[in-house]
């Protein structure tokens, strides 16, 4: 007689029992002596064909049935059968119990069918990683936490900042100052005082992240640079959990669901096989060099939420192959198909993100200067131009009296910077202003550029004066 192994989700049939003795020359035969003796099995292990369910595993020994001869792969009497079924938390879901107040809270879920009891035991039950607490993390952190997710972890590394506040909507003008995962986590225990939120105040690296990873259920990508997406992803692939991708530009925002396995037990693609190479460094800005409208990470952070809870909970069909595409000026959307790419490198470590995606790669140097030396130029009286490389918005805004020269700009209106004097070229916080400079030496031959150091954003926080070099142009 073989020896078959019965999971802890399923040992309440088997009146507790691990492991149990079956008769059955081949796995199917084994199967349907189990089911003959505890009979409630039948449901969770055979469909109504009598055929074994697609989100159950079987293995003799250490293989799986499905790369031998499935069902009517031979069983001996020293083989060992093992039953994995799909486990959506962290923990068997069907033990889980819920208060009164849970229950009251959860109300509208537990009347929906298709969720339900069930549904809302395995939200509770499962555990979900969250990249970024900023502007797509805020609105997916509230309705992860309202929607009774038992566990919540937070990665992030900054403060709260004012210039967050009209996007993210998790943080009010009394956390400006404080760290983004402390100030989140008072919030969402505010929300719902009966899950659990684990904090990581760290930046996501390669040498922290399969650690911070191990444990979830599933991760939700709110980052907003290419080296820590990357990361992300091959983490997820690492730790083999689904990764629910969410990014967003001005008015435009993209969604899909990365490296998730269906009930078949079949892996969908993963982002490296929708965006195999990074984009040249700069070419694409994020949203503090480029903008974003306020509602829209909010718009595309509950769609983050809403495929997070779809994975857990086994309803409805994920974005798994599919690749959302959302315009919030002309209100059209787009899905589009993903297919695993056969010429996707396997992703078998972490690496240098930074060096991957040429945020290392070395580039010729620039002369800059810091806003006190900066300061100091004026204060002596020195002959200067001084240029603002930013978009016409943006200076209208705040300004320093610059002449500006948008950076699409530059090489058409070239001719109207001086070569007879220092140069000082600004924009936000110093990287388009330091692509211009690189284009306007390379192309024009320029020696007398200057790039300033943090840009204008510096210079309001490091300097009583805005408009004070009016005069310079």
């Amino acid at each position: 007689m073989a020896t078959i192994i019965i999971p802890t989700p399923l040992r309440k049939f088997t009146g507790g029992q691990s492991k149990l003795e079956v008769n059955g020359a081949t796995v199917k035969e084994s199967i349907d002596d189990l089911v003959l003796n505890f009979p409630d099995l039948k449901k969770n292990l055979l469909d109504e064909k009598g055929d074994i369910r697609g989100f159950v595993n079987i293995y003799v020994g250490e293989d799986d049935i499905r790369s031998l001869q499935q069902g009517n792969t031979p069983v001996q009497a020293e083989t060992k059968l093992s039953i994995i079924p799909a486990i959506a938390g962290g923990s068997g879901w069907e033990d889980v119990r819920f208060s009164k107040e849970e229950l009251s809270l959860y109300d509208r879920h537990l009347i929906i069918p298709q969720l339900g009891i069930e549904g809302q035991k395995k939200l509770k039950a499962s555990r979900v990683l969250v990249i970024g607490a900023g502007g797509l993390g805020s609105p997916a952190l509230l309705y992860l936490a309202a929607a009774g997710v038992g566990a919540i972890g937070i990665v992030d590394f900054d403060n709260v900042e004012v210039s967050n506040l009209h996007r993210q909507v998790l943080f009010g003008v009394e956390d400006v100052g404080k760290p983004k995962v402390e100030a989140a986590k008072r919030r969402l225990q505010s929300l719902n005082p009966h899950i659990n939120i684990v904090t990581h105040n760290t930046r996501l690296t390669s040498e922290n992240a399969l650690d911070i990873f191990k444990g979830y259920d599933v991760v939700a990508d709110g980052t907003d640079n290419f080296p820590t997406r990357y990361l992300t992803n091959d983490a997820s692939v690492l730790a083999g959990i689904p990764n629910v991708y969410a990014s967003i530009f001005q008015f435009e925002g993209q969604i899909s669901v990365f490296n998730y396995t269906d009930k078949n037990g079949v892996t969908g693609p993963n982002y490296r096989d929708l965006f195999p190479t990074p984009p040249d460094p700069g070419l694409i800005p994020n949203c503090a060099e480029g903008g974003v409208l306020g509602v829209l990470p909010g718009i595309l952070g509950t769609l983050q939420a809403n495929e997070v809870i779809k994975v857990i909970t086994g309803i409805g069909e994920p974005l798994s192959g599919r690749f959302f595409v959302f315009d919030a000026l002309t209100f059209e959307t787009s899905t589009l198909k993903i297919v695993k790419s056969a010429v996707t490198p396997k992703i078998e470590k972490l690496i240098d993100y930074e060096q991957f995606c040429g945020a290392k790669t070395p580039e010729k140097k620039i002369k800059e200067i810091t806003v006190q030396e900066f300061d100091q130029w004026v204060k002596d009286g020195e002959d200067l131009q001084v240029i603002d490389v930013r978009e016409p918005s943006e200076y209208e805004l705040v300004n320093i009296g610059a002449l500006l020269i948008p950076l699409a700009t530059v090489k058409d209106r070239a001719d109207e910077i001086r070569r007879d004097k220092k140069v000082v070229i600004h924009c936000k916080a110093g990287g388009r202003s330091a692509k211009a400079i690189r284009e306007l030496e390379e192309v024009f031959g320029f020696d007398n550029l200057y790039n300033l150091k943090g840009g204008i954003t510096a210079v309001e926080k490091e300097t009583d004066w805005v408009t004070k070099v009016s005069q310079l142009n």
